[in-house]
C-alpha cells in the first residue's frame, strides 16, 4: 500500500535512506533449500556501488552485505530473508544549504506536497542509494533462475547522449560488458561515451542514455493475463528505477512503421520438434506471456537531475531564488544502473516463475 513493496509470490520490501544508518531489504517468498553464493551477491553490489571509476560519484561506500535472517550455511530456510548495507560515507551536512529549497527535477517538491516535509539529507527514499537493496534481492532472484531454468540476464549501455553502440545482440556476453567502466560491449562507442561523460562532468553537467536488456533461456508461459502481463510488470519494474523515462520491448515504438505482415513473428518447428519464431519483433513476449524466445527490451534514462551549475528555483515559501548544488553525484547514472536493470528483471521473472508453479498441478 505504501509503495515500498514489489512482487507477489517473490516479494521484496526495501527500507532506508541515502544518508541514514543503513539501506536494506526483506525478501518474503523465497523457497527453502536454494543454495546461495554470498560472494555473487557482493559482486552484484560492487557493480552498483559508488566510487568505482572517474565517471561515477566520488562517494566511497564498500556496500558490504550483511545477511541477518533467512539463510543458514548458504541455504535458504524458506523464511523471510533480511539483508542490509550500512552507510559508511554519508554526509548529510552537504545538503544543509538545500533544506528550504526545491531542487529542479528532483523529488523534493513532490515529496513535500505528499508528506508535508522533505528529507534534508540527500533525496531520502527518493535517492538512488535505495536501489542497492534491489540489487541484493535481485542477486538472489538471479541464482534461483539460474538453478531452476538456466536463465541468463544481461544488460548493457547501448547509448549515451547522441552516441550509439553497434553490437550483435546474439553475441553479447558478460565479459564484454564489464571490460570498460561504461559497461558498453562496443569498445569504440564506449570510449566515445566515456569521453562525453567526463566532458559533461567537467562542465558540472550530466548526460542520459539507454540501457538494453536481454534475457536468454526463458521458458514459455511466464506472465499472467490482463493486468499482470510479463511486459507490464517489466515496465513497472523499470519505471520504478530512479531517472527512468521510458520502457519498450521488442520492436517497441518502431512497431508503428511496420505493416502487420512485416511485424508478425511467424512460427516454425526445429529439428528437435521445438517451436520457435522466425523473427522476434515481439521481444519474447506475446499476449503478456513469454513465448520462449529471448526477451529484449530498452530502458531510457534522463540526465542526472543533480548538476553543479547555478539553477533557478523556489524555496518552501514560494520565493524565487538561485541554487548551486554541491556534493558527490554521478554525471551519468547509466554505468551503475546496469546491475539495477538486471536485478529488477530477475525479480520480475522469479516472481512469475514461482506464480506459474500454482497454475497447473
Amino acid at each position: 500500500m505504501r509503495g515500498n513493496t514489489f512482487g507477489k509470490a517473490f516479494c521484496i520490501h526495501t527500507f532506508g535512506e541515502s544518508h541514514g544508518g543503513a539501506v536494506g531489504v526483506v525478501i518474503d517468498g523465497c523457497p527453502a533449500g536454494i543454495s546461495i553464493n554470498i560472494d555473487d551477491i557482493q559482486k552484484e553490489l560492487d557493480r552498483r556501488k559508488p566510487g568505482q571509476s572517474e565517471i561515477t560519484t566520488s562517494r566511497k561506500e564498500q556496500d558490504k552485505i550483511h545477511i541477518l535472517a533467512g539463510i543458514e550455511q548458504n541455504i535458504t530456510l524458506g523464511t523471510p530473508i533480511l539483508m542490509l548495507v550500512y552507510n559508511e560515507d554519508a554526509n548529510p551536512k552537504e545538503y544543509q544549504n538545500l533544506a528550504q529549497v526545491f531542487r529542479p527535477s528532483h523529488a523534493d517538491y513532490t515529496y513535500f506536497k505528499k508528506y508535508g516535509l522533505k528529507s534534508i539529507s540527500g533525496g531520502g527514499r527518493a535517492s538512488a542509494r535505495e536501489t542497492l537493496a534491489r540489487v541484493a534481492a535481485g542477486a538472489i532472484a538471479k541464482q534461483i533462475l539460474q538453478q531452476t531454468c538456466n536463465i541468463q540476464i544481461l544488460a548493457w549501455v547501448s547509448q549515451i547522449w547522441h552516441i550509439k553502440s553497434n553490437v550483435d545482440i546474439n553475441k553479447v556476453n558478460p565479459h564484454d560488458i564489464e571490460k570498460n567502466p561504461v559497461r558498453c560491449p562496443d569498445e569504440i562507442a564506449a570510449k566515445c561515451m566515456q569521453e562525453a561523460i567526463l566532458h559533461a562532468k567537467n562542465e558540472g553537467n550530466s548526460l542520459g542514455g539507454i540501457i538494453t536488456g536481454l534475457v536468454r533461456n526463458v521458458p514459455a508461459g511466464l506472465g499472467e493475463p490482463v493486468f499482470d502481463k510479463l511486459s507490464a510488470d517489466l515496465g513497472k519494474a523499470m519505471l520504478s528505477i530512479n531517472a527512468v523515462k521510458g520502457f519498450e520491448y521488442g520492436a517497441g515504438f518502431d512497431s508503428v512503421v511496420f505493416k502487420g505482415s512485416e511485424l508478425n513473428d511467424e512460427f516454425y518447428t526445429d529439428e528437435q520438434g521445438k517451436i520457435h519464431t522466425k523473427t522476434n519483433h515481439s521481444g519474447g513476449i506475446q499476449g503478456g506471456i513469454s513465448n520462449g524466445e529471448p526477451i529484449i527490451f530498452r530502458v531510457a534514462f534522463k540526465p542526472t537531475s543533480t548538476i553543479l551549475m547555478p539553477q533557478n528555483t523556489v524555496d518552501m515559501q514560494g520565493k524565487e531564488t538561485e541554487i548551486q548544488v554541491k556534493g558527490r553525484h554521478d554525471p551519468c547514472v547509466l554505468p551503475r544502473a546496469v546491475p539495477i536493470v538486471e536485478a529488477m528483471t530477475a525479480l520480475v521473472l522469479a516472481d512469475h516463475y514461482l506464480r506459474n508453479k500454482l497454475i497447473r498441478l
